[in-house]
C-alpha cells in the first residue's frame, strides 16, 4: 500500500520519503509503517544504537557457547579421561557427541529459528546447554560423559545460525563482516578466558571434587546465570524493539533495504527449502566449513593435549594457549577487517588460510623427525589460529548472498551441519596410539587445507554465473541488467527506487526468486 505525498520534513538530516509501506511481511501486508529515507549523520547514529543494544548480546552469548567448548579440551589435561577411564578413542567419541548432535538437529533448528522468536528462543538454548555443561561434572564413565556432551550439542545447534540470522536482520551487507567478528571473535578470548580458569581451578585440589568437575561446574553455572538478563534485554525483531521508536523502525527498515533478503517473517515456507537444496552455493559454503572446522579440532580438543605431549607441563600447557587465544582474536578481526575494506570475501579467505597450510605442513615436519623440534612446533602451532578467521568470512559470505528467512535460517543450519561433521571427523584423524605425533592426523589435515583452496575458487565462479544469471533475469523484466549495489558502500546511500526497482526489497524473496538481488565475490 502505498501513498504520495511531495512534503519534506524540515530538518537537517532526514527526508521523508513520499511512501508507506507494510513491513511487518511484506507477503501480508499488516502495519502500515511510514518509510524514511536516512542520511549518512542519521544512519550513523542510529548504526551506533543498534550496535550499543543488539551486538553485546550476541558477543556475550557467543562467548559462553566457545567457553563450553575449550574447557573440554582444559577438562582432559587435568586428568578427566584418567578419571573416566577412558582409553583408544574414547576421548575422541565423546568430543564428537555434541557435533552428532548438531548435525543431526540440523532441520529442527531451521523450524525453530523462523517460527519461535529469538528473545524467547536464545534464553531456553542457553539454559539448555548451560546445564549440559554442568551436568558433564557428574559424569563417572564415557557414557554419562557422551551423554552430556550429546545435550550440550543439541542446544548450541541454533545458535550460529540465529546469530547469523540477527545479524542479517539489523546490518547492512557492508556492516555484516565487522559485526559478525564482533561476537566470532570471542573465540579468542574464550581461549584465553578458558586457559585462565584452567590455571586457577586447576589448583585447586579437592578431596570429593577434581579440578576438572569444578571447572565444568562453574562454567555451567555462569551460563545458566546469564538467560535471565538474555531474556530482557534481547530483541526479537526491528518492528518490536523498545529502544527505538516508530520513525526509527523505519528508519532501520530502509536501512537494510538494499540488502534484498526482506525483512523476516514467522511463515515457515517448504518452497525455500527445496531451493536450498538445488542451490550450489549449499553445498560450496558447506564444503567450505567442513574443511575450516576439521583442521580447527586440532586446537580445540587436542590443543592442551598436543602442548603436553610436545613435552610442556599441565600448567605451562595452559598458559601457552593464551597468547594462542590473543592470535585467533586478532586474525578475526584482521580477516573480517580486509573483507569489508575491500569488498573480497573469496580473495581474503584464501590469503587468511595461507598461513593455516604452512603451519600445519611445519607441525608435520617438526613431529616427524625423531629429534622432535619443539620450538619450530609450537610456532607451526599458533600459525593455526588463523583458522579461525575462516568461519566468520564464510558466514558474512552466505548472510550477504542468501535472501528469504527460511532459506537464510536452513541454509545457515546446514552450515552449522557441515560444521559438525568436520568437527566430528577432524577429532576421529588423532588416535591415542600415534600420540605424541599424530602424523596421521597431520596428514590429513594438510590435504583438507589444500582442497578448501579448490572449494573457494569453484565459489567465486558459482557466485559469477548466478550473478549473470540475475541480469538476464532483470532484462527480460525490463529492468536495467546492471544496478548500483548500494547496501556494499562504506557511505550509506539509499536503494535507487525508479525503473521499476525496489519493488521487491522488503518481501520474503529467496536470492534466486528476486530478480534484483546481487551476488558478492
Amino acid at each position: 500500500m502505498t501513498s504520495q505525498t511531495d512534503s519534506k520534513r524540515d530538518t537537517a538530516h532526514i527526508e521523508r520519503k513520499p511512501s508507506i509501506e507494510m513491513i511487518e511481511d511484506a507477503d501480508d501486508l499488516k502495519k502500515p509503517i511510514e518509510v524514511v529515507e536516512s542520511e549518512v549523520v542519521e544512519n550513523r547514529r542510529l548504526r551506533r544504537m543498534i550496535d550499543k543494544r543488539v551486538l553485546p548480546i550476541l558477543v556475550w552469548c557467543y562467548l559462553l557457547q566457545i567457553l563450553d567448548k575449550f574447557v573440554f579440551g582444559y577438562g582432559n589435561v587435568y586428568g578427566m579421561s584418567t578419571s573416566l577411564g577412558l582409553h583408544g578413542t574414547d576421548y575422541s567419541l565423546a568430543s564428537t557427541m555434541n557435533n552428532i548432535a548438531q548435525a543431526a538437529w540440523m532441520p529442527f533448528s531451521t523450524y525453530l529459528i523462523v517460527k519461535v522468536p529469538a528473545k524467547i528462543l536464545m534464553p531456553a538454548l542457553i539454559v539448555g546447554w548451560g546445564t549440559a555443561q554442568a551436568c558433564m561434572a557428574a559424569s563417572h564413565n564415557l557414557a554419562g560423559l557422551s551423554a552430556a556432551r550429546f545435550f550440550l550439542g543439541l542446544f548450541e545447534a541454533g545458535c550460529v545460525p540465529m546469530f547469523s540470522v540477527i545479524t542479517a536482520h539489523w546490518y547492512r551487507r557492508s556492516e555484516q563482516p565487522i559485526r559478525v567478528a564482533a561476537w566470532y571473535s570471542t573465540v579468542g578470548v574464550g581461549q584465553i578466558i578458558a586457559a585462565v580458569i584452567a590455571f586457577g581451578f586447576g589448583k585447586i585440589h579437592l578431596d570429593k571434587l577434581e579440578s576438572w568437575r569444578l571447572i565444568f561446574i562453574v562454567v555451567g553455572a555462569i551460563t545458566i546465570l546469564s538467560a535471565p538478563f538474555v531474556w530482557y534485554f534481547l530483541e526479537a525483531d526491528i518492528q518490536q524493539a523498545r529502544f527505538l521508536n516508530e520513525r526509527e523502525k523505519a528508519m532501520a527498515i530502509e536501512r537494510v533495504r538494499a540488502n534484498q533478503t526482506g525483512t523476516g517473517t514467522r511463515e515457515f515456507k517448504w518452497a525455500h527449502i527445496r531451493e536450498v537444496l538445488y542451490d550450489p552455493k549449499t553445498y560450496l559454503f558447506g564444503g567450505l566449513s567442513l574443511c575450516v572446522n576439521f583442521g580447527a579440532t586440532v586446537a580445540t580438543a587436542f590443543g592442551p593435549t598436543l602442548l603436553e605431549e610436545m613435552g610442556f607441563t599441565k600448567e605451562t600447557a595452559s598458559l601457552l594457549n593464551a597468547p594462542f587465544g590473543a592470535l585467533q582474536f586478532l586474525t578475526i578481526w584482521l580477516g573480517s577487517f580486509l573483507t569489508q575494506r575491500f569488498k573480497q570475501k573469496g580473495l581474503i579467505l584464501a590469503a587468511m588460510m595461507t598461513p593455516v597450510l604452512l603451519g600445519v605442513a611445519l607441525m608435520y615436519v617438526a613431529n616427524k623427525s625423531e629429534q622432535r623440534q619443539l620450538h619450530l612446533a609450537l610456532g607451526a602451532y599458533y600459525c593455526l589460529s588463523f583458522i579461525w578467521s575462516g568461519n566468520p568470512i564464510i558466514v558474512s559470505w552466505m548472510v550477504a548472498n542468501t535472501a528469504g528467512q527460511t532459506k537464510k535460517s536452513a541454509i545457515l543450519s546446514v552450515f552449522n551441519g557441515f560444521n559438525a561433521i568436520g568437527s566430528i571427523a577432524g577429532p576421529l584423524m588423532y588416535n591415542s596410539r600415534d600420540s605424541p605425533r599424530y602424523i596421521p592426523g597431520l596428514r590429513a589435515t594438510l590435504g583438507v587445507f589444500s582442497a578448501m583452496m579448490g572449494c573457494n575458487a569453484l565459489c567465486f565462479v558459482c557466485l559469477y554465473l548466478l550473478n549473470k544469471q540475475r541480469e538476464r533475469q532483470r532484462v527480460a523484466a525490463g529492468k536495467p541488467a546492471v544496478i548500483r549495489d548500494t547496501s556494499m558502500l562504506n557511505k550509506y546511500e539509499t536503494y535507487a527506487q525508479n525503473d521499476g526497482l525496489g519493488e521487491n526489497a522488503l518481501k520474503d524473496l529467496t536470492d534466486f526468486k528476486n530478480n534484483e538481488f546481487t551476488y558478492v565475490y
